[in-house]
């Protein structure tokens, strides 16, 4: 069914007995409700029927949206699951997705995942998907069985998970999406181009039949305890510590929620991987913090989308200028780590205004003051799908006001004929002592469909600006950017094995603030991707780079001074992942500033069940420099291993070595999830130099924590 706008239509009913979710489609009220049915294509054959059967069919009743599923198959042996963790990866294994927009605005909303073995993913998309939050976490359920004829779900979502506007006659967007591995084939309820995904709110039909809904309290208070023995590297006694803390959750409004922590700990996040640095610029770590990943994509700033289809598993977009990036909260003006007594945030939506505000108080260390870090973060819906907000963010001392950095900004998305965006910012930073050009801004324009995606894009970041609760690469440039590819699916060619060819180019280049070239870089390729997913890229980079002082690219090793210009060839294959064995080669070869790099990197991944994962990654690079003592060889080795008990009990462990820096180290991490939102922790971490006789650093921190909702 269609309403007079052309949108697709599915009614929910009430069910008057409870559902129970197992999975099994027996309850009445699945017979009662008409079903969402008729999928259509995005991938491979865009505008064409699905090729195998889905039926979805809604409920509710007080507390409770339902949602029942049918995913019909003609060959149910050969169902993809590869594994049942929380916030799984979906792309290798057979899913169904279910998108709700709450406000009914077709640019917000929430996704809801399983696969037919009910593993859970859920994700907060913002902005027709240019903000994307998989980090977010809800209280649902979802079972699935493998049956006869394919296989079935049940999802329960409690209306308190959900953000929505309270009142009569309000309709929701939704939307349905499911892959069927095996054929690599993606499909919509309501048709999306193959350009976007299920985050696309604006292609969604619409929910009806809703009745007057009241979220009721929306109170969650999660307290937690924390204790371990830790011992640095080259220490010689444990120290011993045990704390603990809280974090609230309240719904202010329907649509907005306070989030408050008090001695937060982020002991149990995963550790980072450890990566090799052959430039003169600083490495970029994501954040993994819970409490600020949830809900980051509010605090986003600028740029065309993030999560547009990536062309090159070489040169994804780099990020020159983060306005706002959490992991520097904690951080003191000389980049050194302290704890923080806690925080708040404010999140949501109020008089057509997307709001974000957050302040978090960090502790005295070593006598200095606590560093205050505050941003505030607002935008206005425009049109059907545009936006202009601002942002102010500010580090400073607590009862030191000689010390300071703040930031201000403004920023505009503008989209125009479905798949036209221009985007831009503009920003000044002021801190104390700092002289010089304190501006940034950039200025994109992009167009992606189907068959094209093309990109440009101007930004400029003065020499003075410093933004200390943000990632700057590099200072005192005007970066000019293009970007284009090509889709290219013809019939022939896949009846040869071949989905997809996508030749691209990219260029980035940079100027120094009198006009003179400080850097450029090109990137002309042509991935080929095959129909079981595995793909080639080629690719070919011309290189220049002028640097005006030396810097350090290995111990005792430096670059001088001067320009620099030389070619690289990069080869990439990536193997069909949905496999028991799959694997990932890369290699990079050619000049290298004034000799030559040979790197390879090699990924073996083995799943021999959908409860265990081995991923082995090696990565070496031969350098040889025209330079005095210039060449070495760097090694870095990654050992990852998973096994799930159940969708709610995991092991991990993550065991890393490098030898430039000769540096051992091991993650092992046991989470059970033994209520909604409530874990158990055990973390062990051990860190070695292997060319020292100091002692190993060790560790053993075991967390609880317990979510109560009233």
């Amino acid at each position: 069914m269609s309403s007079p706008d052309g949108r697709r239509q599915v009614t929910a009913v009430q069910t008057a007995t409870p559902i129970t979710i197992d999975g099994t489609l027996d309850e009445k009220v699945w017979t009662q409700a008409a079903p969402a049915t008729g999928f259509i294509q995005a991938d491979p054959l865009e505008g064409q029927p699905a090729s195998e059967d889905t039926q979805v069919r809604i409920a509710y009743d007080a507390d409770y949206l339902y949602i029942g599923v049918l995913c019909r198959d003609t060959a149910p042996a050969g169902i993809v699951v590869n594994e049942i963790r929380k916030d799984f990866a979906g792309r290798d294994q057979d899913t169904f997705d279910v998108m709700l927009d709450t406000f009914g605005d077709r640019r917000n909303g929430f996704v809801f995942s399983t696969n037919a073995k009910g593993a859970k993913a859920d994700t907060q998309i913002a902005n027709e998907g240019r903000d994307v939050n998989s980090n977010w976490d809800a209280v649902w359920w979802v079972e699935a069985r493998i049956t006869a004829e394919g296989w079935t779900a049940e999802f329960r979502i409690p209306f308190k998970t959900l953000r929505f506007e309270a009142g009569d006659g309000r309709t929701w967007g939704v939307n349905f999406a499911r892959r069927v591995r095996r054929k690599n084939e993606v499909s919509y309820w309501s048709p999306v181009s193959r350009a976007y995904s299920i985050y696309r709110a604006s292609a969604a039909g619409t929910l009806l039949g809703l009745p007057s809904l009241r979220q009721g309290r929306n109170l969650r208070i999660k307290p937690f305890v924390v204790g371990g023995a830790v011992r640095g590297v080259g220490g010689d006694a444990f120290g011993r510590d045990l704390s603990g803390g809280v974090d609230i959750k309240a719904g202010i409004t329907p649509s907005l929620t306070l989030d408050a922590t008090l001695n937060p700990d982020f002991a149990q996040a995963e550790a980072d991987e450890q990566q090799v640095n052959l430039t003169q610029f600083s490495l970029f770590f994501p954040e993994k913090r819970e409490f600020f990943l949830e809900n980051a994509g509010i605090f986003y700033f600028g740029d065309i989308p993030r999560n547009q289809r990536q062309t090159s598993r070489f040169r994804p977009p780099e990020e020159d200028l983060l306005l706002f990036f959490s992991r520097r909260i904690g951080l003191s003006s000389g980049g050194e780590q302290e704890s923080l007594y806690g925080g708040a945030r404010l999140t949501g939506r109020a008089g057509g205004f997307t709001l974000g505000l957050m302040t978090m108080q960090g502790k005295e260390t070593d006598g200095k003051p606590g560093q205050n870090f505050t941003v505030v973060r607002m935008r206005r819906d425009l049109f059907k799908s545009s936006d202009i907000g601002a942002i102010v963010l500010s580090r400073q001392p607590s009862g030191d006001s000689r010390d300071f950095n703040r930031v201000a900004g403004v920023d505009a998305n503008f989209r125009f004929f479905k798949n036209l965006s221009i985007n831009g910012f503009a920003a000044r930073s002021d801190s104390q002592g700092v002289t010089g050009n304190q501006n940034a801004a950039k200025a994109s324009i992009g167009w992606e469909d189907s068959q094209k995606r093309l990109q440009a894009s101007l930004m400029t970041i003065g020499e003075g600006f410093k933004d200390d609760l943000g990632f700057v690469r590099r200072s005192g440039v005007t970066r000019q950017f293009y970007d284009g590819a090509l889709f290219w699916q013809p019939e022939s060619l896949r009846r040869r094995g071949i989905r997809q060819l996508q030749p691209h180019a990219r260029m980035w280049s940079y100027d120094d603030r009198h006009g003179a070239l400080v850097s450029r870089t090109g990137h002309v390729a042509n991935q080929t991707t095959l129909n079981n997913g595995s793909y080639f890229e080629y690719a070919f980079e011309p290189r220049t780079e002028v640097i005006g002082r030396p810097f350090v690219i290995h111990p005792s090793v430096a670059i001088p001074a001067g320009r620099y210009d030389w070619m690289q060839h990069l080869l990439l294959y990536e193997g069909d992942h949905s496999r028991t064995f799959s694997g990932t080669i890369r290699a990079t070869l050619g000049e290298f500033w004034s000799g030559t790099q040979k790197t390879y990197q090699i990924s073996l991944l083995y799943r021999p069940t959908y409860r265990i994962v081995f991923d082995l990654g090696l990565q070496v690079s031969d350098i040889d420099l025209q330079l005095p003592e210039a060449s070495f060889t760097t090694m870095l080795v990654n050992v990852r291993s998973g096994y799930s008990f159940s969708s709610s009990m995991f092991l991990d462990t993550l065991v890393q070595y490098r030898n430039d820096v000769r540096q051992f180290s091991a993650n092992v991490r046991f989470n059970l999830i033994h209520r909604p939102l409530s874990d158990f922790f055990i973390v062990y971490n051990e860190s070695q130099f292997t060319d020292t006789t100091q002692t190993a650093g060790r560790g053993v921190v075991v967390k609880y924590t317990q979510m109560f909702a009233f």
